[in-house]
């Protein structure tokens, strides 16, 4: 299974249309927030099944905050992340992931990408693809491969 991870795309674009056109065929779109009310027309642009939750940008959204997906064995749990203070780091947001017994949690919110494999969860980050802050700012997000044994894979990917 592949799946295409991307975040705070603040309704630009562009280089979402070329990530999905390097990436596809993909099987799943998470989008972990400020997609500013346009998740129907990301869902169209992907073509295939979308999971977005709120980011802080979505005024007003009927999104749900916060998302908890199985995909093969894996527990995961989605969120924008601002209500876990991960512009402070990591602790918080992987502290709820274990109370609720995931072991993937994917945010958003810091527009900087990470992998961070924790003692039971492993934290990711897509970064953004419209308005990055890590060094060199270049748009990131990340795909996630679910091999046949289940086994999960992570890779961020820069523009």
């Amino acid at each position: 299974m592949k799946i295409l991870i991307v975040s705070d795309t603040h309704r630009k674009y562009d280089n979402l249309i070329e990530i999905l056109g390097r990436e596809k065929p993909i099987d799943l779109l998470i989008h972990l927030g400020d997609a500013e009310g346009e998740e129907d027309y990301i869902a169209g642009l992907a073509g295939c099944r979308l999971e977005v939750v709120a980011g802080n940008y979505d005024f007003f959204s009927a999104l749900p905050k916060e998302k908890e997906l199985q995909l093969g064995g894996h527990h995961i749990f989605l969120t924008h992340g601002h209500h876990y203070c991960v512009g402070m780091g990591g602790r918080y947001i992987q502290e709820e992931a274990e109370s609720r017994n995931c072991d993937i949690v994917m945010f958003g919110h810091t527009h900087k990408p990470i992998i961070d494999y924790g003692k039971n969860t492993v934290a990711i980050n897509p970064g953004s693809i419209s308005y990055p802050r890590q060094e060199g700012k270049r748009p990131s997000y990340i795909i996630m491969y679910i091999d046949g044994n289940d086994k999960v894979h992570f890779e961020i990917e820069y523009l």
